[in-house]
């Protein structure tokens, strides 16, 4: 009966709160964005979790990348959506093993820097591969190896993860994206998202600051598109002339193979083919109907070329199901990565 009992009170008993992890911040002044025509910052911030035990250790772990959205700097995860104490639970359940996670600010003033080279912002894929990832595999104890590394990001961010599994398998063993966007193009054509008339008479981006979609596609033209000559810094796909829209046919070309996923792959088929892992996801009840649409045809286009992955349309939102004990980071990304990344030497 007395056991009995203790065991009752047992299940009674709160849950003690998972072990906690340590948060470090760090500034790094990177040779990869200095000196960049648009005047953008070369010191950016790296916040880096460590889980519960590091200090005191002795053994390498692997390091999980992540890629946040528009205007979310290395900060955001923790500020906003708890992203500490998540990992924390996430290691004491044994969601994921003992995990090293970094997150970097990769913004610029038009929202995000899309992880390219640009001749306009900086060089921003040299700064991750060339920079970020020497510099935390040398700072701290991680297994530096592709197949102890993994990156992963939501939306823009997930695209960006995309981006970096396709172009280095030798840094990159495994890619998780959220609801990557610009997979492919989706049921609306480019041109026809930014206000032309706004982004011919803007002086500045403090200009577009209330439109979101032309401030999104000034990103994306300045990554792609990039143009050093101010205002905008971009060489524009298209224009108005007398009222009516006149595209540039190279432009446009050039802009669609070098941002769109699916143009991608097969120039990158056989590097994807080496990643341990490759998996996305994406909201069914996204309002923007492009985006379901370009990363259903994303996977098509990767079944054409042999590349091994894993996908799934679920019931849910534009950017929600993302964070919490529910979200998909706990739910899906984390075992993803727990399942695809080597944990010992």
């Amino acid at each position: 009966m007395i056991v009995r009992l203790l065991v009752f009170l047992l299940t009674l008993s709160p849950a003690l709160p998972a072990a906690a992890g340590t948060i470090e911040h760090h500034r790094i002044d990177s040779a990869s964005l200095r000196g960049n025509p648009a005047g953008l910052a070369s010191v950016r911030g790296v916040t880096v979790y460590l889980p519960d035990g590091y200090a005191a250790g002795t053994r390498r772990l692997p390091v999980l990348y992540y890629l946040s959205g528009f205007f979310e700097d290395d900060r955001a995860p923790y500020t906003t959506n708890g992203a500490q104490a998540l990992f924390d639970r996430a290691i004491a359940e044994r969601v994921i093993g003992d995990v090293i996670i970094v997150t970097a600010d990769f913004t610029t003033p038009a929202g995000g820097s899309w992880y390219v080279n640009s001749a306009a912002t900086g060089n921003w894929d040299d700064f991750m591969v060339r920079e970020l990832v020497p510099w935390i595999d040398g700072r701290y104890r991680t297994l530096a190896r592709p197949q102890s590394r993994g990156v992963a990001g939501d939306r823009m961010g997930g695209h960006g993860a995309i981006r970096f599994g396709m172009r280095h398998p030798e840094i990159f063993g495994a890619v998780y994206a959220l609801h990557p966007i610009g997979t492919g193009p989706g049921l609306q054509t480019m041109f026809s998202r930014p206000d032309w008339a706004l982004l011919a008479r803007a002086k500045s981006i403090e200009d577009l600051r209330g439109d979101g979609f032309s401030l999104i596609f000034t990103s994306i033209f300045q990554a792609h598109l990039a143009d050093p000559v101010p205002p905008l810094r971009f060489a524009a796909p298209a224009s108005l002339t007398d009222g009516r829209l006149s595209i540039d046919a190279a432009r446009t070309e050039r802009l669609n193979a070098s941002f769109f996923l699916e143009r991608q792959v097969p120039l990158y088929a056989d590097n994807l083919k080496r990643l341990r892992g490759l998996m996305f996801d994406w909201a069914r009840g996204d309002p923007n109907a492009d985006h379901i649409v370009s990363n259903q045809a994303f996977t098509r286009v990767l079944d054409a070329f042999g590349v091994p992955y894993e996908a799934e349309e679920y019931r849910g939102g534009w950017g929600d199901r993302r964070w919490g004990n529910g979200g998909r980071i706990y739910t899906e990304m984390l075992p993803f990565f727990a399942r695809t990344l080597v944990f010992e030497r």
